[in-house]
Order: C-alpha cells, then structure tokens, then sequence
C-alpha cells in the first residue's frame, strides 16, 4: 500500500527542527541551539523552561499574594464582595503618582491579579485617561528583579536583623538625620515622617526631584500656582511641555482641550504660542511655535514681561520678533482669559513670569486659588546635605524614592558624601546607584501593594488601596517608620487616623468605606501642608551663549529614569521623533548638515567638566539652530534592570548647578567618531507619497465656510478634487443590530501614546526588543503617526513627506485597523482567517491562520502586525524575565488569545469589550447603552479624542458626532481606495497668528 502523503498542519510544526534552529541562529547569533537531553544552556539561558520552574518561587508567591483578599477592608469599585469569582473582573480605586505625573486611577484584577489600569471617573483632575505611565505601571508589580527581601551591606537580610540594627543605631546616633525623598504629596506620610524626625535633635526632610521645578516654587512661596488652561484664550509658553513632561501633563491635558475643540456651534478656539528648544509635545500642538536656544530664554521672558507690565523698555533680538509681538498682542487683549507658563528653573526667570501673569489679572482666572502640591523639590537644601555629608556632619540618611547618586549633577558628591555617614538606608526596590552605596535596603512595596493617600492639590483628596497583597518579602516604607519609632500601629490604621480631622460628624466607619470605595474626597477638605519658601530674587542665572547648547529633557514615557527597566515604556515611540530604545543626541537639520553628520552617526559630546558621552545622532526639525538635546533617564547598566542596559548614556552630568539651582543646560562640544549606531524608529517602516491621509486647515477658513475645511481626493494629474468610486466589486453589508465604528478628532489627539500603550496592555501585545524595531517588526496595534509640515517646492504644486520645513508644525494621526466595510485584506486571505463580522469589525480567527501574510500586503494602512517569533512565549524575547517570565505573564489578559508564532494580529475594537457588555445588557434583557462599551484606547484618552460607539443608534454619541461633523470636518483616509472604513477623522484646526 502507497504510503500516505504526510501534509503540513501548520507553522508550529517548524518549531525545533533543524531548519528553524539553522535560521534562529543566523539572525540571532547568541540565540545558540541547545540539546535539552543533556540539560544544556546557551550562554547561561535555558533554552526551555522545566516543570520546577513553572512551580518555582514567581508563580507560587504570586499565586497566593492573588488569591488573598487584599489586606483589611479594601473595597472593590464596582462589586463589593471581595471574594474572587473566576472570569469576574473586580474593580479597585487607586491612585498612581510618580514624579508629578498624578492619575487617579482604577485598577482592574482578574482572579486575584492586577491586570488593568483605567482613569477614575469620580476624579474631577483626572476624570478621563491616563498617562502612558500610568498604564505602563502595572508591568513594574510583577518586575522579577525586584528586591524579595531587605540586604544588610548587599546580602539578603531578616526583617527581624534589620529592624534591630536600625533602631539600635538610630538610638545612639551623632550628627544630623536626613531623610531624602522625592515630592511627597501624601498627608499622612508627610506628617508621619514628620512625627519620625521629631525624636532627633536635628532632623531635616529633603525634597529632591531629579526633574526640579524649584525656581518655580521659590517664585511662588513655596507652591506651584494653580494653572487652569481651560480658562486660557491666550497661552504663551517658554520651555514648558505641559502636555508631556512639566508638572501635571494628564489634568492640564484635560483642562486644555476644553478651549481646543471646535464645530459650528462653537467655532472658536484658544491662541497657544510655543518658545522652546528641542519639539516637544507641547511644542507639536501649538499653533505658533518658535525655537529658541536656552541663552535665550531669559531674554525673551524679560522682554514679555517689560511689554506687558510696561516696566521698562525691552532690547535686543527678542524685541524686534513679530512673533513675540503677536503674542503680547493676544495676552493684552485677553486680561484675565491669558496664561504664561515656563519650564526654566531659573528662580529669577520665574518670578517675571510671575508678575507677567499678575499684570495680566490671570490670579483668580487662569490660575486659581487652590496651589498644586505635585513638585516640591528644592535643589538648594540638597546640595546643602551633600556638602553636609561630604563634611561628615551627617549622621544619618534616608533615601525615599530618591536617586541622587545616579541623577543629581553632583552624582559624585553624594557618592563619596555617603561614605562618611554612618547609617545609609534606602527604601529602593531594586540595587540602583543610590542602594548600591548604602548599607541598609528595606525594599518598599509596589504601589498597587500599598495603602496612602495623595492630596495633588489643595483640597481635592484620593487614596491608594492594595489590589493584591505583596508578592515579595517587602514592606511598605510608612510600616518600616512607625517600626524604627517604637509604635505598636501600622499605617493603615494611622492613615484612617489622619482622615478622621476630615470627616465630618457622624459614622466614620462609613466615610472611610464611602472614601476608598469611591478613591476621591473633593469637599474642599485638605491636609497637607507645603514648606514655604523664600521669595525669588528677581536675578536671573546667567547662561552664557555658546557654539552648541545642550539641553536635558524628559522623555514622556521614561521620565526621570525610574521607568526605564519597564520594556512595555522602552518600546514606546516617543511621540516627535518615533524612537525607541534609547536616548540620543537630537540635532537640527542645518547643523547636522554644516558638520556632515547624518542620522546613526555616533558623537562623543565633551561636557564643560571634561566628561563626554557617546550617543547616534537624530536629525530633529524644529530644534533650535546651535543646540543639541539629550533624554535623561538612560545609561543605567545595573544588574537589577537588565532591560536598561546598554541603552544610551546618562544625561544628568549636562545639568548645571548655579547658586544653588539646578538648570538643565550647559555647553558641549562634539566631535564625530568612526562608528554608526541605528535609532530604532517605527514612522520610518513606510512612505506615503502625495496622499491624503491627514488633512488640516485654519480656524479662519473654518469660520468662512465650515464644509470647505476638508479636501476631497486628489487625481493624479492634480487637476482637482475628485470623490471615490461607487463602483466596487464587494457586496454591501446590511448591519442590522450594532454597527461599531470611531471618530478620531486631530484636534483633540495631542500624540501622548496612552492609547498605544492602553491598547498593548489590554490585548498581550508582546514587545520585541530594539533589533526587531529596527527589522520593522514592532507589534503595537495601535500606532500615532506624526506628519511634519513639509518644503512646497517650485516644480511642484503639492509637498513631499521626505522633505520637511525647517520649523514644520505637527499633525498627529493615531492609525488602528480602519474596519473596512469594503476590506481588501478579507478578500485575498486563503483560508478565511480574516473575515467581517455582522457588526462591522474585521475579525481575526488565530487558530485559522496560516501566516501567508497576505493581509498586510494587501491592507492600504498597514495596520497588521505578523508574529515572528511567537514573542509572548520565545525566551529570545523574554528582556531578562521582565516580560516573559513565569511571574511577568501574571498580566496578562485571560479574555484575549496570546498569540503564537505564524499568525497575523491586529486591532479587533477591544471585540471582548464588545461581547462583555453585551452580555450584561442581554442579561438585564435590554440594549446596550451608549457609553457602557470602550474600547481600551477610547478609555486611555486624556483628552477623548477618540469616540467609539455603535453607529446604528442615532442616539449615541458617534452618531451625533458624525451628524454634526457630516461635510465638515469628518473625512476617511485613503478614501478613493474605497474601503469604506468604519474609523472616520476630523481635520485638524490650527488658530494662526
């Protein structure tokens, strides 16, 4: 008998073979081939993980730190018993902050596990979205490099030894206690730590931010002003990415977006100038923006301040700016609806800010009452206490989410300064630079293991509540405190304490269970108190012109560097310059082209104190001519972040300290070397030549005639404007029950990449590390494409993309599968693995696909993402257990399919969201409602942007939407492709000069 033909059933099958093995090797060489049999390794790493291990230490402390209740009357959002009920989700109201960036949140667990982060709607700062690094947070609970129990001199330790050793040594101890930290906007650990100091005879608190806005406080008496942008018609800003970075991006994202949306009813909206250095996000939403180099600045901020309070006469280039002239212009008709907000931290710069608001009657208008509490650092009481250690007059020191011995100026001070203390703790959760030199490391909880409480700013209250119990041997630093201070009380039951003053009369069992239940008291209650400071000398630091300035800047996903072992940040495109995986040295064009630099040429950049770095350049337009700028948070090769290392080199030694401030600039020089290094950027992977995909246009033309805003697609002669076919070879669909769809508005999207990074960690998008970026391989479902403004050129009557201005303004366009009516991959996938649902979604059947790919050769916006490597389960991917791990799968998502090597993937419309809600409404026996379906990206907007909803009830907010906006502002990309997408845009509107 013939013997029968063995056939193909699928791409697994190729796993393992000699074949794979052969092609693993060639693109990855480390990624060695390893016989199991013998228990082999390949470099140290296994090359499969056993039965032991899968019942090892990670899983099973998680396991039970899950399946607990979490401690003591912690109160589920939406389902009051805590009992875990599996497939059930529960709800737990939460707050993250973490160096000014506040959110309150609500955490979202699954059979025990914190899986999702989402914006708590009883919050009046942030009622709507999040930060990327709010979502991005929830990978860090379940980080395997975190500390699992206290060190004693670096080795592990007892609870038990360490308290004994501390209390004895706090007993007798000589000299001053320090106890440094970051802001802390908590009421009751501040007066907690308070209370600890009080036994000593010289006790200081230290506030020290790695990112200080301290020339600000100090012009302010100790507090930052109470900025309301939505009260702005005018805004000029200098240096200050609002959106992004400086002080609180998500409320200030909110309150600015009120004033920015625009339709017939309302076709107004506010004027926003930009002066600043390197494009930031702030910069990218202007409508005016101007670069300007640090030495600069304050030049320009005298000037304004001499026009607008008429004290004297401004000088110079700054006076002679037509744009400058403009803005004067807009503030002084707008008295008590402007705003001038800085970023410098020049405390001189900022009290002429100060007073340009006063003149401007902005003191009850644009700025309120009630100060914001989210920075506190003050940069001459640190650099006070490392002299004071390097004299050796400090007896004592605490580091509380402080890390000055990697990104403070004076890095080497504190250094070779702790060596002379004679007791060193820090509450780090890892060995970073500052736990490396100390002599005690009593690791701290993560925050979703924690109970606190926050008062962001004056009167408006939120509290932290554990989602799970710890998973680690760690304790909170509040419990550590009230352990070395001789008290029997641990913090939960002092910060129940602390809040009765706020309670009112009457039961205060059923306030506090009212207060955590709902995450937020907004009664005008308040608790903490801020330092006062003295007032700013009107003195400005004087930063001396140079050849090159070099600044530091945050970046919005990494920020001060705390975040950068998190891989779900790492591979988050920063918003300008689409890149991952590093920082670099960002240049503009003109300059690179005067030295002969071009992108991925490595730069040694020699600071004014001899060090230099080495880092690829990025040629960066809008940057200020003569500058260069540097993200901080980056060259930490530190054992305890594994995903960190090697990426970039550390920017904080750029810093400059002048009289006791810290100013984020100082002179450079550069010099090219012989070695090229590749930025891994994620808008370079495609081209799209001369096609309407973003559209933009003027508040003016907007007024005139609102149905001219938005351009019809072009021929290819140019000649006109001409619509799409109707013809089509596709049958039409008749949706005759829900009819999903989106409404993207460009005017309100600001490009800040929670909805990126929102949608990964609601559907296990996997990351796959810097080499696959650059193979153009990155996973993200939903992406935001930023377009530049490009050079009009003579010979032709249209711009082309690869040509951008000097100065280019910002479009951004968050791209997501179009679900397409008409959808050009459905038709030519051979076995039907993509196909259209009866409510408008293009689906994806994983276990159907082939991996022929194509879908995404045939799909028009590039939206399909094909799995390589099986990413989530291939330890080449695994970033050192940071992800891949037993412990780091905890996240995921056990209502969407991990996906496996060979299948192609892409946005589904969050489709489990779909079916969760209709479920529950089919439960109750009625329809769903409007609102109660969101998709991931929809819920992370902190400005909503996006609107997703079913069109086939004309009571829901997208179907007004589109109503409203029908023949003005809404259009579809690519539309004379004609695939009729489900996802429709509105034009961007800029309010010119």
């Amino acid at each position: 008998m013939q013997d029968r033909i063995k056939y193909w059933k699928g791409i697994e099958e190729l796993d393992n073979t000699p074949e794979f093995e052969k092609n693993a090797h060639n693109e990855f060489p480390e990624f060695l081939p390893v016989n199991e049999a013998e228990g082999g390794e390949a470099n140290g790493k296994t090359r499969r993980r056993d039965f032991l291990k899968l019942l090892g230490f990670s899983m099973a402390a998680v396991s039970l730190a899950s399946c607990e209740a979490p401690v003591r009357k912690a109160i589920p959002y939406l389902n009051k018993p805590v009992d875990v009920e599996p497939g059930v989700a529960n709800w737990y109201a939460s707050t993250y902050y973490q160096n000014g960036d506040y959110n309150s949140i609500l955490v979202k667990t699954r059979e025990g596990r914190p899986i999702k982060v989402e914006p708590n709607p009883s919050s009046s700062l942030t009622p709507m979205g999040t930060s990327p690094r709010a979502q991005g947070s929830l990978l860090g609970l379940y980080d395997n490099n975190r500390l699992r129990f206290p060190l004693i001199k670096g080795k592990e330790a007892k609870w038990e030894e360490v308290d004994k050793q501390i209390k004895s040594r706090l007993a007798s101890v000589s000299g001053k206690v320090a106890f440094v930290s970051s802001t802390i906007i908590s009421p009751s650990t501040q007066k907690l730590i308070n209370e600890f100091g009080a036994r000593f005879s010289n006790f200081e608190h230290v506030t020290y931010d790695a990112n200080s806005a301290s020339g600000l406080l100090q012009a302010n008496g100790g507090v930052i002003p109470g900025y309301d942008f939505s009260k702005a018609n005018a805004i000029v800003s200098i240096n200050a990415d609002f959106l992004g970075t400086w002080l609180a991006p998500v409320p200030f994202a909110k309150q600015y977006i009120k004033n920015r949306k625009v339709d017939a009813d309302s076709p107004s909206m506010s004027r926003h100038y930009q002066f600043e250095t390197i494009y930031s996000l702030t910069g990218a939403n202007a409508d005016v923006r101007v670069p300007i180099k640090p030495s600069e600045e304050a030049a320009l901020v005298s000037a304004l301040y001499k026009a607008i309070t008429g004290q004297g006469t401004a000088t110079g280039a700054m006076a002679d700016s037509k744009v400058l002239a403009a803005a004067v212009k807009d503030l002084q008709a707008n008295r008590g609806r402007a705003l001038v907000v800085s970023g410098s931290n020049d405390p001189g710069v900022q009290a002429m800010v100060t007073a340009i608001n006063a003149a401007l009657g902005a003191e009850g208008n644009t700025i309120d009452a009630a100060p914001m509490y989210v920075k506190q650092g003050n940069d001459a009481d640190m650099i006070r206490l490392i002299n004071e250690m390097n004299a050796g007059s400090v007896g004592a020191v605490f580091f509380y989410n402080a890390n000055p011995a990697y990104n403070h100026p004076l890095a080497a001070k504190v250094v070779s300064g702790l060596k002379k203390v004679g007791l060193t703790v820090s509450f780090a959760d890892r060995v970073e630079e500052t736990a490396a030199n100390v002599e005690f490391v009593t690791p701290d909880n993560h925050y979703l293991e924690s109970w606190n409480d926050f008062e962001p700013k004056k009167g408006f209250l939120s509290l932290a509540q554990p989602a799970i119990s710890p998973i680690f041997t760690t304790r909170q630093m509040q419990d550590s405190l009230l352990v070395w201070n001789g008290s029997n009380s641990d913090f939960y039951e002092y910060m129940r304490n602390n809040w009765r003053s706020v309670a009112g009369g009457g039961d205060f069992n059923k306030f506090w269970e009212k207060a955590v239940h709902d995450g937020v008291l907004e009664n005008g209650a308040t608790l903490l108190t801020a330092k006062s400071m003295a007032p700013a000398s009107t003195s400005v630091k004087t930063i001396k012109p140079s050849a090159i300035e070099a600044v530091i800047y945050e970046k919005v996903s990494i920020g001060t560097g705390d975040l950068t072992g998190n891989p779900w940040l790492q591979e988050l495109p920063d918003p300008i310059s689409k890149a991952t995986w590093g920082n670099y040295v960002a240049m503009p064009r003109r300059m690179a082209e005067e030295m002969s630099v071009v992108q991925g040429d490595v730069l040694k950049v020699t600071l004014a104190n001899g060090q230099s770095i080495e880092l690829p350049a990025l040629v960066q337009p809008g940057q200020a001519n003569g500058t260069v700028a540097i993200a901080m948070g980056y060259g930490r090769n530190l054992e305890s972040m594994p995903v960190a290392q090697g990426l970039g080199a550390n920017a904080y030694p750029i810093a400059t300290v002048i009289d006791n401030s810290v100013l984020y600039t100082g002179p450079v020089t550069l010099e090219k070397t012989n070695s090229t290094s590749p930025i891994a950027q994620t808008q370079t992977h495609h081209t799209i030549m001369d096609r309407l995909v973003v559209q933009e246009s003027t508040l003016a033309k907007y007024k005139e005639n609102p149905k001219d805003v938005t351009e019809y697609i072009r021929v290819a002669t140019h000649e006109g404007p001409a619509k799409p076919a109707t013809i089509s070879l596709w049958d039409d669909y008749e949706y005759k029950n829900h009819h999903w769809g989106m409404v993207i508005d460009l005017n309100s999207c600001i490009g800040c990449g929670a909805c990126t990074m929102s949608c990964n960690v609601e559907n296990n998008i996997p990351v796959v590390g810097k080499a696959e970026v650059l193979n153009r391989r990155e996973m993200h479902w939903m992406r935001i494409d930023r377009y530049y403004s490009a050079v009009e050129h003579e010979e032709k009557d249209y711009a082309t993309m690869e040509d951008p201005a000097e100065n280019p303004s910002v479009i951004f366009q968050p791209m997501l599968c179009q679900h397409c009516n008409h959808a050009p991959c459905e038709t030519v996938c051979p076995v039907a693995a993509t196909m259209h649902s009866s409510e408008g979604i293009n689906q994806m059947a994983y276990n159907r696909c082939v991996g022929t790919r194509y879908c995404a050769n045939n799909c028009p916006y590039k939206v399909r993402r094909f799995n390589w490597f099986s990413y989530a389960n291939n330890d080449k991917f695994g970033f050192n257990e940071a992800m891949n791990s037993d412990l780091g799968k905890m996240v995921l998502n056990p209502d969407v399919t991990v996906r496996g090597r060979g299948v192609m993937e892409k946005c589904s419309f969050c489709v489990q969201r779909v079916q969760l809600g209709k479920l529950e409404a089919k439960r109750e026996n009625r329809r769903p409602k409007d609102g109660e379906i969101v998709t991931a990206c929809a819920q992370s907007c902190p400005t909503e942007a996006i609107v997703f909803g079913d069109m086939k009830d004309p009571e829901s907010r997208i179907s007004k939407t589109l109503a409203r906006q029908n023949g003005e502002r809404a259009f579809h990309v690519l539309e004379e492709l004609n695939t009729q997408p489900n996802v429709t845009y509105l034009t961007k509107i800029r309010n010119l000069a």
